[in-house]
């Protein structure tokens, strides 16, 4: 029974080929798509993804029924929040300029199933998103006209009574996504300008929005008759940021894109940091205008601002807001539109999607089968399912995405950089490796031993070490450590680190609730758990970190990305069980098509070394010395050509 139990090196094998790192090419800049997007375009891309019918209606939604007019602060508490997330994809925006977003990031620095994993949720994110949208662009239009376009679909097409099926058929939301479709099939160029144009038009209704808000404005909506300022307190601003953090959903689209980037070390970084600033600070002014304007109480939560100018007497500003509300769910969609298919075209590219996604149109330079084939698709999720139970999905694929990309920041700061093998020379053998240390004209003769032990001491305390071994002045302390190869313990502290903050808000968030524990192993349980986390951090800092670079770098890492693993997992498990269920089942679905296709087509298993199978020979001779020969074993009985015959020189011994 024995032999049918895989071996440990098959088992070694197998785990590294599941964590394998993708090798990035010489030249970063190579690509078959069109680099004609300037940092204008990349952040009008990234407002168009986060400002979409959020800013219409969270905004109320919030307001009425969890924050009040804190609702303020919750948007300035979810902006930080995300901030964090989005200077991490700053960072390898800049350092891998390569399409494909947080997959790209995590297959780079984490491994090969984890980037699989996360490129796989993340095109269901997309694809439930954009339908989504398309729903709640026909069902805004659709009351525009009082419902007209509904009931004529009711009455002449019928009406369904079937569960995870919409009530209607939407031909609208699928027309319009079909109509989106050809447009970015079209070009990035072409989806850039059409998403200028409905940038502007939603950024001047905003303008206007603001400008009338503060004429309209009336302070005695916050004072203690209309209930305050902070109607429902700490845990009403904390549940408001927890929904809010949502609306900043969306900057990705700029990492997505920067292999279409003109110059993506400059222009990824900038367009984060644009359109973040820019969506925070439209989220908090809106919501200070609209919560002036009117008594938070009284909002409408379907549509906050239209009704808000309707009661102060301004009934033709709705159209103006209604206008602006459908332009900005257009750049919603073409956000995700143009997002998706290029993640799909990188992981076809890496041979863990089927190939026939990584077709680049030759005269548009876009994956146009990408682009066609899942714009079908969302269309079909629009026209006929029920996506309303589906949209808290879209939660947990972007916390999942950005907890991983906040660990690939942490394990690659502490990765060594990878240096190209020196070229042959002309014998065929490599040439020796340059030496660091003084040249020949820099040589001093030291005749005394107190000399050569002062050289000595100077040297290693001018040592610069590699980014992933510990510290100098921590080695007296931590020596133990010393012997690991460089990085190995900060990728353990990495784990450690994310195990730790699991069990950390898994007891904030359900420690008093579902577990109903006693205050004394509830506040035990916070202090270990929190002190393994500690401890995980200050073992990544003992370590050294790479050089700073010319591109752009998160600053206080790894404090930095650690807070915001701690943020998204925390957001996650504040989640529906039933979010959580859909989530195996798809995982499930995800791990079926990567170990039926993925690890078999990667292209990292074609750069795979076969592995030498090697035999260990052993010779007594008669003084009892025993001696160890080895051999590579060959393929055929034939000794292989320019290498001595093992047995020959065995025999001449």
């Amino acid at each position: 029974m024995a032999r049918w139990l895989p071996r440990s090196t098959d088992v070694t094998r197998f785990c590294q080929k599941l964590n394998r790192v993708k090798t990035l090419e010489d030249d970063m800049m190579e690509t078959s798509f069109n680099r004609c997007l300037s940092t204008i375009d990349l952040t009008l891309l990234g407002i168009g993804g986060m400002v979409g019918s959020g800013l219409y209606v969270l905004t109320g939604t919030v307001a009425k029924e969890i924050a009040g007019p804190a609702v303020i602060v919750s948007f300035i508490i979810a902006g930080f929040a995300s901030l964090l997330a989005a200077l991490c994809y700053a960072e390898f925006g800049a350092r891998v300029p390569k399409t494909g977003s947080a997959y790209m990031f995590t297959y780079v620095s984490v491994g090969e199933i984890w980037a699989f994993l996360i490129g796989w949720n993340v095109l269901l994110e997309y694809m439930i998103g954009g339908a989504a949208v398309a729903r709640a662009w026909s069902g805004y239009l659709d009351s525009i006209f009082n419902h007209k376009i509904k009931n004529f679909t009711e009455t002449h097409v019928g009406a369904w009574q079937v569960p995870f099926l919409a009530r209607y058929p939407d031909f609208l939301a699928a027309a319009i996504l079909l109509v989106a479709t050809a447009f970015i099939s079209f070009g990035a160029k072409v989806s850039s300008w059409l998403n200028h144009v409905f940038s502007a038009i939603s950024m001047g209704v905003i303008l206007f929005i603001l400008i009338m808000g503060f004429i309209l404005a009336q302070p005695k909506n916050w004072s203690a008759q209309e209930g305050g300022f902070a109607p429902y307190g700490l845990s009403g601003i904390m549940a408001g940021t927890a929904t809010c953090f949502y609306a900043f959903v969306g900057f990705d689209v700029i990492a997505a894109s920067s292999e279409e980037a003109r110059n993506p070390q400059r222009a990824v970084p900038r367009a984060i940091a644009f359109s973040l600033g820019l969506a925070t600070g439209a989220y908090i002014l809106v919501s200070v205008v609209l919560t002036l304007m009117v008594p938070w109480h009284t909002l409408d939560p379907d549509s906050a601002l239209a009704d808000a100018f309707y009661r102060r007497g301004y009934a033709w500003a709705g159209f103006l807001v209604a206008t602006g509300s459908i332009c900005a769910m257009n750049t919603v969609l073409l956000s995700n539109l143009f997002s998706l298919p290029r993640i799909v075209y990188a992981m076809a590219e890496d041979g863990l999607f089927f190939q026939v996604f990584s077709q680049v149109h030759p005269r548009t330079q876009v994956p146009v089968v990408g682009i066609v084939v899942f714009g079908l698709l969302m269309a079909l999720l629009a026209l006929v399912f029920d996506l309303e139970a589906l949209v808290q999905f879209l939660s947990i694929g972007t916390l999942l995405a950005y907890t991983f990309v906040a660990a690939s920041i942490i394990v690659l700061r502490f990765q060594q950089q990878k240096v190209d093998a020196p070229a042959p020379a002309a014998g065929g053998r490599p040439s020796p490796e340059p030496r660091e240390g003084p040249s020949a004209g820099d040589l001093k003769e030291y005749e005394s031993f107190s000399d050569k032990l002062q050289l000595v001491d100077r040297d290693k305390s001018k040592e610069r070490r590699e980014p992933g071994q510990l510290k100098a002045a921590f080695e007296p302390y931590l020596e133990f450590l010393s012997d690991f190869y460089p990085g190995e313990v900060v990728t353990v502290a990495v784990v450690t680190l994310m195990v730790s903050a699991i069990c950390l808000c898994s007891i904030l968030v359900f420690g008093n609730t579902h577990l109903h524990l006693p205050t004394w192993s509830y506040s035990l349980l916070l202090v270990l758990f929190s002190l393994g986390f500690l401890l995980s951090l200050l073992l990544i800092w003992a370590h050294e970190q790479q050089r700073s670079t010319q591109t752009f770098q998160i600053p206080l890492v790894p404090l930095s990305p650690a807070l915001s693993i701690v943020l998204n997992i925390y957001l996650m498990l504040k989640l529906s069980y039933m979010t959580w269920l859909r989530f195996a089942v798809w995982l499930l679905l995800g791990l079926l098509v990567y170990f039926g296709y993925g690890i078999w087509h990667s292209k990292e298993n074609l750069r795979e070394p076969r592995p030498q199978h090697v035999s260990a020979r052993y010779v007594v001779f008669p003084s009892g010395s025993l001696e160890e020969r080895v051999q590579a074993v060959q393929p055929s009985s034939q000794p292989a050509a320019g290498l001595p015959d093992t047995d020959t020189e065995d025999g001449k011994r």
